[in-house]
């Protein structure tokens, strides 16, 4: 069966392998990356498959409601896969503005545009992309459920939570096909170097401070990107209508643990003594608001849609040292030009996990 999908935030870290995924695997459909390309977003990130048949990128902002439309139409959409969002937390604490226009405001333009152009259609689908932050915090031995209560913690969870809300209520009000699901902690190739993985293999490589928050101890269940897209890919093809599913790696992590791994494995495959890595943890004042403990129950996407991980956290951290080993020059060319440019101009230089 042919289909036309538009992925918004294709080029971005999760984007680029959906597209990828999608791209390859589905040869009969044709996927329309529509990216804004901010300085998160990187065309490098997706060079083996520029040229593909069934794939086409256009450069926009989902804000442009005409822009929006015409990709609609002129692509006959019939289906959107919804991933474009400001997605770091330090940031949204500098500059919340930023993260309501585009998380907020671009979704409702989305959501404006879709059903303009598909009417009553109900062979459509509006699959939106969201965060398990939008819950908060939990303590010991509790999980995120697709029926836990909203309790966003930070401008960016509270954006997202309000960009499911608004989701939600389309489809009530306007009966529009929609499908959500919430993640957590994504890592793997090709992620922008402020968040924590790939900022501190470049500076274990740089011999370079790792800045960790407070103690180190707050609690994130990790992702492999890969085994996302496999799960959003299911949901899209077999979740049904009006139903969350929630994603999550079965992998909590301390985030002093963590990073303690980390510095071992790069001791390792650097050659270095072992122990030397961890003389560069720097322990440094904690954000406001620092949610304590994130960890997702699976459960019913696992028990729906027989999805499961397809590696340990051990693994698919192996396999990420490994990719930005030997691609210095994407890290390279991410972080000059329009990565050093935007948080020398806006937020100094100092990037912190």
């Amino acid at each position: 069966m042919s289909k036309n999908i538009l992925i918004t935030g294709g080029a971005g870290f999760i984007g680029s392998h959906l597209v990828r995924h999608f791209v390859n695997k589905y040869p009969s459909y044709r996927i329309i990356n529509l990216d804004k390309l901010t300085y998160a977003g990187n065309l490098e990130s997706l060079k083996d498959i520029e040229s593909a048949a069934n794939y086409s990128f256009v450069k926009g902002d989902i804000c442009d409601a005409k822009l929006i439309q015409e990709v609609l139409e002129n692509n006959q959409v019939d289906g959107i896969i919804h991933l474009a969002a400001e997605s770091h937390v330090d940031r949204s604490i500098l500059n919340p503005m930023e993260f309501v226009t585009t998380n907020v405001i671009g979704t409702v333009t989305l959501l404006n545009a879709a059903r303009n152009y598909w009417q009553e259609r109900k062979d459509v689908r509006f699959y939106h992309v969201s965060t398990d932050e939008v819950y908060g915090s939990l303590k010991d031995g509790e999980y995120f459920l697709e029926t836990t209560p909203y309790d966003p913690q930070s401008p960016y969870s509270a954006s997202k939570a309000s960009s499911d809300h608004f989701v939600r209520a389309y489809g009530n009000t306007y009966d529009m096909p929609y499908i959500l699901s919430n993640c957590s902690n994504n890592y793997g190739p090709f992620q922008f170097p402020e968040k924590l993985l790939p900022l501190f293999i470049s500076n274990i490589l740089n011999n370079k401070p790792l800045p960790v928050y407070g103690k180190g101890e707050n609690i994130r269940d990790w992702l492999w990107v890969k085994d996302h897209c496999e799960a959003i890919d299911l949901i899209y093809h077999k979740g049904a209508n009006g139903e969350t599913y929630n994603i999550g790696g079965r992998n909590e992590w301390k985030n002093i643990d963590l990073i303690h791994l980390l510095c071992d494995e790069m001791d390792k495959k650097l050659g270095r003594e072992a122990g030397s890595s961890r003389g560069l943890i720097t322990y440094v004042t904690d954000r406001p608001g620092h949610d304590m403990r994130y960890a997702i129950d699976p459960s019913k996407l696992e028990r729906d849609l027989g999805w499961t991980p397809s590696l340990t956290f051990e693994e698919g951290l192996g396999h990420t040292i490994d990719w930005y080993l030997a691609n210095q020059e994407w890290i390279d060319s991410v972080k000059s030009g329009s990565y050093q440019n935007y948080y020398t101009q806006q937020y100094g230089s100092r990037l912190e996990a």
